[in-house]
């Protein structure tokens, strides 16, 4: 811009004037900022001139106070661009130009590596606040910090509009610090058996995902023959540069990239995660500064004088100036306009304290008992605009010799911190508060007009103090004024860094010392006048305006924070009006006043000798104190007078910079190197100016006092001269002891310093002030920071302040909302991450905020060399703030962990920060050699992982069909009829030949057992297929068609309605409704009989097809034989004890696997009577299944986990209802949940737990394992032992091993096992990549051997290498004869203690997860449902949670169960979690609606389903986080 090059102080008054009406119109919004630039850039065009070479680089000490010439004129050039309240301005405590060209200098270093960052994707609905359309330029103006804004800020934002990511700003390009993921290189996100087998036939179909009906959903569409690769190509491909084509795959293509480039830390600093130990922290680099200076001397501030006429007491000096200087002004207050109002003279200070005093001790309660006596505790409760009434409330204390205890006005139950001050109050038994009138009316109330009881507080007795009401003693009272002692002042409260609030408890000699070092270091004199800014309840405020002002008779002028709100630049006005001497501000007064300076000409600050800078030990100040001094310089401010001190609670004054004499050179600079600090080492910093930090000191020791530098962690090691430590001090005048916590106090309050050897260096005790800094030429004291604001990461120390300035000096105009910004580090996996969270402003656009994110990123990773782990926008105003409006930084960090912080904007970048985790794995190559038994994981003398169930006997060869058994509303003679007519339809209307296949398409029901059977009667073979949902046509149809097209159906059997709905126009938009094959309606069919019943020729021949979507998403088909009808009915009949008399109620779906076997086949071969219950139905009637149980009094029942899932969210909290109804499930023996999974243990739990108080047997409840290769392995029979459960470490797990841990390990797994083999059933645990058998407890493939095995896949081409590989394969040793099938499972083997039938100890199978699902990230493998589990239980609005790999990168969808504006909550809670237990980098975080996750009819979630819709950009998110 144009004003860059022009110096503003050398410009024509008249222009300067119209330059700053300029800058009031547009912070008053009279004129966009476009109209600005343009008017501006055309006011300056005359005055350009070149800009002038760059300073030379300071030494490290500079002599003289104000920065170079141009960094003055460039400053107040910028200034007056700024106006007086602007909203998003700059925060000045941290306000300096060298560093905000060092930031832009680190930036523009990065911009030469264009590098594209994705932007997160917002649903636009989620938040209304942003206006999308004033999208205004760059501003580079800095501005003034919030009223609101104390110490450090933090910040907030409204949640900005979708951007288009092609749209996105040339500053949206990052830089090359964020690394290359450390995932391992698995292309794709699925993981198949062995090196050469190939999934399950995938003929699938892309179906948009929906959870209303619980549907099978497939995935694209493959013909079987092509490999599996090529089906995929329409979608995304992997970051190898294939196209891809979608708004989602770019950006993680982007995101891609962004990781590719390399971590800073080199590799060596990885360690390695051996799996049975815990991770440890890398190796330090030999390389860093290490102290090299002699071990430090204590450093003495001069002797403490002695003056005769000092008082024996503080309450003597008021006592002598109330006595002989009673008209003398002792405090002016002002009112809310900046007016003074009351003025109290020491006699009126003096006589209404001593009012007070006789009250407390003698009015309150009745005569006989007194309420309060001396050494008692009061809370004074005053306004920050009423210090009269608190003066006086804080005299009548120390006379009457009770201790006060200040706090601030509790304005609702829910003040940021109240609890902590209540326990404050509690710990120093305090039962009574002092407070005003006014004030007592302002306190929340409840509806009786009771003063609230705070949360956490004791319960108090107010006390009015105002004049009207106390009473004024006889003439023979006296207050007795003892000499100082050691007993206790007054207690002074701080809020602790993790928010919990200590009284610091003072003695009345140290409260007098302190007066006097005070006095002699400020040179103090009676009748001076001084103007407080500060809060006068504690600190330099209390200490200087209340306390040491009158002991010296000082007139103290108190400026409410109220008033500095509305009139800035009051505090000058009062210096000026009362020729001031002493001043007392903060570095937010300097640069407020700054603002405002234009509005008044006329002030002068030649009378000030001292102004005092409270917070000057804060290495920002010194910006503020230049600038201040540049612009009041021409007011008469002498450069001498500025006297930065720095204090603490625990301390009190540690060091005062004393008044100068003019015309004496000013106290040096030092310049440092932040990374030296960083490793607790001064270095001059020479090299890279971008790095620098420039500190003023605070001068010499106090008074009477000794200092030490101690190192701040481990015992109080003196520190080396060249080294950062703490500074502690030794004194009178500070502060006791923590109230009430003597063990905090002996580690604060009791240090002995040791030497190198440590040794005690003497018996003196120090002090801790928590403030770090080192001892500089001359004795001069430097402070670098405070111990609250150390952030400690990997091994090196930063301090949050330095951190709010350099994300400061990134232009946050646009952004951040005055300049509110706060930096706090969580630990998360072993080390501290750091967190920066800002307010946004209101009308900062979506684009200017995820820039500005990126370059604060940028900024940090090049000047303070650490990554940010986090950095969160929130809407302004929202962060919790102190009493005097600063961010309240322990709350904000808890609000960030509990995600309740609700921020606007977030980026994660856990890839750049996290530094230690484990190596990958390198998996060893696989070859079966001569040492293949050991490569099969069997050593010598354990025994092979297999286990078999009993002997199955004899099949006799039979027809499936008998007549005369009742079967729930049909008997068997009625079901025979209704077959008979179906194979009447078939043969003839549909003239089907023998052996074809011929679509079941039918609700639950009669019809569909009587047309599967009436198929069979034909001799044709059945597939059973799930209806289309009505409501759901354009997802459901498709996969119909797709089963229909792929088993070649000659023709549909189906009901009249479903007929209409297959030839629907709603159909028609969805499929080719012209081709469907033969639709038979079986509803209303003749009276016919075939002309004979088929029999097939062998028990070999096909009995029907069996089609299942997998929770892969893809759609395959076995093959059934008569044999394995027969063998699977009688191995259940066995196992179950079904005998004919027996009722059983299955809740299931009767379309595939095990449902369908129990459902159509079992109950007809075994003869018993089965309730059949369509888990649909449940919808309507949710007790529907319970009832039944109940009524039917039955003893076995199976059922899906969909299906218990939805009677434990539904019906558990219902069970007194139920009760009440004469639901009993004590009848109950046996319910089985039937599943294709690892056993949902939690879920099994919660139905047993609920259910127990209407009686159902916390043993009934089991489950049952199948698989498409074989679809019955195991069932919890009704004999044999219950089944047992074990806690397996899930680090081994990723490592392919078993080790077993007591319950309650850490990183423990629960497993169950997954119910009885079946008679007849033989499974073996075996390495999938060697097929060598593996030992017991050894993680391998579930192989089955049985004779109800499926046959094979059904297949269009009949590919023979995948039959072999997955019906009939061998072990490459020991039993190579036997034929098996993988299932594709990973679990083990287990021999427990329990006893078989038979005797012989029982063998646990333990399904863990299947192979086609587990993930493989940096070499191990993980399986979705534990890192699943994980997620569910970060935050209280997850509802459910999926998780897939695309590319390596680990995407985590998870559905939202709250208000969309927890949304952005999630996405670090999530990310902490997955680091934490899984060891694992979260690539992506989707924020979706409930019921996205698509899941099965058996209730399980289909991931590569999801996985497409999400790269389809389908999903229709509310939010999405690329994380770094």
């Amino acid at each position: 811009m144009a004003d860059r090059r022009v110096d503003l102080s050398a410009l024509p008054k008249e222009v300067r004037d119209q330059l700053a009406e300029l800058d009031l119109e547009l912070s008053e919004g009279d004129i966009t900022q476009k109209g600005y630039e343009k008017k501006r850039t055309k006011l300056l065009a005359p005055y350009i001139i070149q800009t002038p070479g760059k300073n030379p680089l300071p030494l490290f000490f500079s002599h003289g106070h104000g920065p170079p010439p141009s960094s003055s004129s460039r400053y107040r050039e910028r200034r007056s661009r700024r106006t007086h309240r602007s909203g998003g301005t700059r925060d000045d405590r941290y306000r300096s130009d060298i560093h905000s060209e060092a930031v832009q200098a680190a930036l523009a270093k990065h911009k030469e590596e264009k590098m594209a960052l994705p932007m997160p994707t917002k649903r636009r609905s989620t938040y209304v606040q942003s206006p999308v359309v004033t999208r205004t330029p760059p501003d580079s103006s800095s501005g003034s910090e919030d009223e609101t804004s104390v110490r450090r800020q933090s910040s907030v934002v409204p949640p900005p509009p979708t951007v288009n990511p092609n749209l996105q700003s040339p500053d949206s390009w990052i830089n090359s610090t964020v690394q290359g993921s450390s995932t391992s290189s698995s292309a794709s996100s699925t993981l198949s058996h062995g090196e050469n087998s190939t999934p399950p036939p995938d003929v699938t179909a892309v179906a948009p995902p929906s959870r209303g009906p619980r549907v099978d959903l497939t995935s694209n569409p493959v013909v079987r023959g092509m490999s599996r690769g090529q089906s995929r190509s329409s979608m995304m491909e992997t970051a190898d540069g294939v196209p891809v084509n979608s708004r989602v795959s770019t950006k993680i293509q982007q995101l891609l990239n962004t990781l590719k480039r390399p971590k800073r830390p080199p590799l060596s600093e990885f360690f390695t995660d051996d799996a049975e130990e815990i991770v440890e922290v890398p190796q330090p680099d030999p390389n860093i500064p290490k102290p090299e200076g002699r071990q430090i001397i204590p450093v003495k501030g001069e002797p403490l004088g002695v003056v005769s006429n000092w008082p024996p007491a503080l309450q003597a000096a008021l006592a002598r100036w109330g006595a002989t200087q009673g008209k003398s002004p002792a405090l002016t207050a002002l009112d809310i306009t900046g007016k003074p109002f009351c003025t109290l003279t020491y006699g009126k200070l003096w006589s209404r304290s001593v009012k007070l005093a006789y009250t407390l001790l003698n009015k309150l309660g009745t005569k006989n008992e007194q309420i309060l006596k001396p050494g008692d505790k009061v809370a004074l409760v005053y306004p920050n605009s009423d210090p009269g009434m608190f003066w006086v409330a804080f005299y009548g204390c120390l006379l009457a010799e009770v201790i006060p205890v200040p706090i601030e006005v509790p304005l609702s139950r829910k003040d940021v911190g109240i609890s902590q001050v209540g326990f404050l109050l509690g710990s120093c038994g305090v039962g009574l508060a002092l407070t005003s009138e006014i004030c007592l009316k302002g306190l929340p109330k409840t509806p009786t007009g009771e003063i609230l009881q705070f949360k956490g507080w004791p319960r108090l007795k107010w006390v009015v103090t105002d004049s009207k009401y106390l009473t004024k003693p006889s003439k023979d009272w006296q207050p007795h004024i003892p000499t100082a002692n050691t007993d206790p002042a007054y207690i002074e409260y701080k809020a602790s860094k993790d928010g919990t609030v200590v009284g610091v408890a003072v003695s009345k000699v140290a409260m007098l010392t302190h007066c006097q070092a005070l006095t002699q270091a400020c040179n103090y004199c009676e009748g001076e006048t001084l103007v407080n800014v500060l809060d006068f309840k504690k600190d330099i405020g209390l200490w200087h305006g209340v306390l040491t002002a009158v002991m010296n008779r000082i007139h103290t002028i108190s400026v409410p924070y109220a008033v500095m709100k509305a009139c800035p630049l009051s505090w000058v006005q009062r210096v000026h009006n009362h020729k001031a001497r002493i001043a007392l501000v903060k570095c937010r007064d300097l640069h407020w006043a700054m603002m405002a300076h234009r509005e008044q000409r006329d002030t002068s600050l030649a009378s000030l000798r001292m102004l005092i800078v409270a917070d000057g030990a804060n290495p920002w100040s010194v910006s503020s104190c230049d600038a201040f001094l540049n612009v009041f310089q021409s007011h008469g401010l002498k450069p001498e007078v500025i006297c930065p001190c720095a204090t603490s609670p625990e301390a009190m004054t540690v060091a005062i910079r004393r008044p100068g004499v003019p015309g004496t050179p000013l106290p040096a600079r030092a310049i440092l190197s932040m990374g030296g600090l960083s490793h607790g080492v001064i270095r001059v910093n020479t090299e890279d100016k971008n790095s620098a930090l420039t500190v003023q000191d605070v001068g010499h020791v106090m008074p009477g006092a000794l200092m030490c530098i101690v190192k701040p962690d481990g015992p109080p090691q003196l520190c080396k001269t060249d080294e950062i430590g703490e500074i502690i001090i030794n004194s009178r005048a500070g502060g006791n002891m923590y109230y009430g916590l003597p063990g905090v106090t002996k580690n604060t309050f009791e240090v002995i310093p040791v030497n190198a050897n440590g040794v005690p260096i003497g018996e003196i005790p120090f002090v801790r002030s928590g403030l770090l800094g080192f001892v500089g030429p001359g004795s001069l004291i430097f402070v670098v920071g405070k111990i609250e604001g150390l952030l400690m990461v990997s091994g090196r120390r930063h301090n949050a302040d330095d951190l709010v300035a350099t994300a400061l000096a990134v232009e946050p105009v646009k952004t951040v909302y005055r300049g509110r910004i706060a930096v706090f580090s969580i630990t998360v996996f072993y080390d501290e991450r750091v967190v920066i969270v800002a307010e946004q402003r209101p009308d900062a656009s979506e684009e200017d905020s995820f820039q500005w994110m990126s370059r604060v990123l940028q900024a940090i990773d090049s000047i303070h060399q650490v990554g940010l782990y986090c950095l969160a926008l929130v809407p302004a105003n929202t962060l919790p703030k102190t009493p005097l409006g600063g961010i309240h930084i322990s709350d904000t960090k808890q609000f960030f962990l509990d995600g309740n912080l609700h921020p606007c904007n977030i980026l994660m970048c856990p890839h750049t920060c996290v530094t230690n985790l484990p190596k990958p794995r390198q998996k060893q190559p696989v070859g079966v050699g001569p040492a293949s038994v050991m490569v099969g994981n069997l050593v010598a003398g354990k025994r092979i992982a297999q286990a078999a169930g009993r002997d199955l006997g004899m099949i006799e060869d039979q027809d499936l069909v008998r007549k005369g058994v009742p079967v729930s509303t049909a008997t068997c003679v009625q079901l025979h009829k209704r077959a008979e007519k179906i194979a009447a339809a078939l043969t003839e209307k549909g003239s089907i030949n023998t052996g074809e296949n011929v679509v079941l398409l039918y609700p639950p029901g009669i019809d569909l057992i009587a047309a599967f059977y009436g198929c069979l009667y034909a001799g044709c073979v059945p597939v059973n297929v799930r209806p289309p949902h009505p409501q759901n046509l354009a997802a459901t149809l498709p996969t119909v068609r797709m089963i229909i097209d792929v088993s070649k159906a000659a023709c549909i059997l189906t009901t009249q309605n479903l007929m209409r709905t297959l030839r629907s126009k709603e159909a028609a938009a969805s499929v080719n409704i012209k081709t469907w094959p033969t639709i038979i309606d079986t509803d209303d069919l003749p009276r016919r009989r075939p002309p004979q019943i088929y029999k097939p020729p062998t028990a070999e021949m096909i009995a029907y097809l069996d089609f299942s979507v997998s929770t892969t998403g893809m759609l395959t088909g076995v093959k059934v034989s008569h044999a394995a009808v027969s063998a699977l009915c009688r191995s259940i009949k066995l196992q179950c004890e079904l005998y004919s008399s027996r009722q059983i109620a299955i809740c299931l779906d009767p379309y595939c696997g095990l449902g369908f076997v129990l459902w159509c086949l079992a109950s007809v071969y075994s003869g018993h009577q089965s309730v059949l219950i369509p888990p649909f139905e449940l919808e309507s009637c949710l007790s529907l299944w319970l009832s039944t149980l109940s009524q039917y009094r039955i003893r076995d029942t199976f059922c899906s986990y969909s299906v218990m899932e939805l009677c434990t969210k539904g019906l558990g909290t219902q069970t007194e209802l139920l009760k009440a109804r004469g639901v009993s499930l004590s009848c109950v023996r046996s319910c089985v949940v039937i599943a294709e999974e690892r056993p949902r243990l939690s879920l099994s739990y919660s139905f047993s737990k609920l259910f127990k108080d209407i009686g159902l047997s916390s043993r009934a409840v089991s489950t049952a394992f199948g698989s498409r290769v074989n679809l019955a392995i195991c069932l919890q029979g009704t004999t044999g032992p219950d089944p047992c459960t074990v806690y397996v470490d899930m680090k081994s797990l990723r490592h392919d091993r078993v080790r077993v841990v007591e319950r309650g390990a850490p990183q423990s797994l629960p497993l169950m096992e997954s119910g009885k083999i079946l008679p007849g059933v033989r499974v073996i645990i075996v390495n999938p990549e060697t097929r060598g058998p593996l030992g017991d407890s050894h993680l391998g493939e579930i192989w089955v051997n049985s004779p109800h095995n499926a046959s094979g896949y059904y297949t269009i081409y009949g590919e023979e290498s995948l039959q072999a590989n997955h019906f009939n394969t061998k072990l490459s040793f020991g039993d190579p004869q036997t034929l098996w099938a993988r299932t594709g499972y990973l679990g083990f083997v287990k021999r427990t203690e329990l006893l078989e039938a038979n005797g012989d100890r029982h063998d646990a199978l333990f399904v863990v997860g299947s192979l086609d699902e587990t993930l493989e990230l940096r070499g191990l493998r993980y399986h979705p449902i534990d890192i699943e589990t994980s997620v569910s239980r970060a935050h209280r609005s997850i509802a459910e949670s999926a998780v897939f790999t695309w590319t390596n990168l680990l995407v985590v969808v998870s559905e939202l169960c709250g208000s969309e504006q927890d949304a952005l909550d999630l996405v670090p809670l999530i990310t902490n979690v997955v680091l934490e237990e899984h060891h694992l980098i979260v690539g992506v975080v989707v924020i979706v609606d409930p019921g996205v996750i698509p899941i099965n009819s058996r209730g399980e979630k289909q991931r590569m389903h999801l996985r497409d819709s999400f790269l389809a950009d389908q999903l229709d998110p509310i939010y999405v986080a690329y994380n770094m």
